[in-house]
């Protein structure tokens, strides 16, 4: 197993050709870039609230000959705070994000707004504190807390997964 390998977890959201998909906390970008070349023909959107990063991801996508990545400075937490339009997404991604955000509540109620009926939500994060990376022990959001969270903003979990030998994966259909 490895670290985290975001290619091989986002085989879990069976992305098409022509989805949309949004990578909620991008970072630096590497399951946005990842998702943009499954979802060829769609649309990937890279939310993050911090302007550098954004602007990294759209050079490397355009080192990369990527053309479907449009980076949204957003904050995911507030209401309507994607500015996408309601039901729009087909896929979501949630990667190490839950343990370092203070409104959680805001992401999935956000997260429910966007994504489709029977659209698919992909959490990725930490199972434990790890020599200094990720979060403190205090501040893990296990895979149990997840399901909690989006389930009461309207999806079901389908399955779980080892993502890494740090991280767990959830994948939800939105009801």
């Amino acid at each position: 197993m490895a670290f985290t390998d975001p290619k091989s977890n986002i085989e879990h959201l069976q992305i098409g050709e022509e989805m949309s998909v949004i990578d909620i906390g991008s970072g630096s970008g590497a399951y946005a870039l990842a998702a943009a070349a499954v979802a060829k023909n769609g649309q990937v959107y890279a939310v993050d609230v911090q302007k550098d990063l954004l602007l990294k991801i759209k050079g490397e996508a355009a080192k990369r000959h990527i053309h479907n990545i449009e980076t949204i400075w957003a904050d995911a937490e507030e209401t309507n705070g994607t500015k996408l339009k309601e039901g729009i997404i087909d896929r979501g991604i949630v990667s190490n994000l839950l343990f370092q955000i203070e409104h959680k509540e805001g992401l999935g109620k956000e997260m429910g707004r966007i994504i489709r009926k029977k659209g698919r939500l992909l959490v990725i994060d930490w199972t434990d504190s790890f020599g200094g990376l990720g979060p403190h022990a205090n501040e893990v959001f296990d895979s149990r807390k997840a399901k909690q969270l989006f389930e009461k903003f309207g999806f079901k979990c389908l399955k779980e997964f080892e993502a890494g030998d740090h991280h767990y994966g959830v994948v939800f259909e939105r009801i």
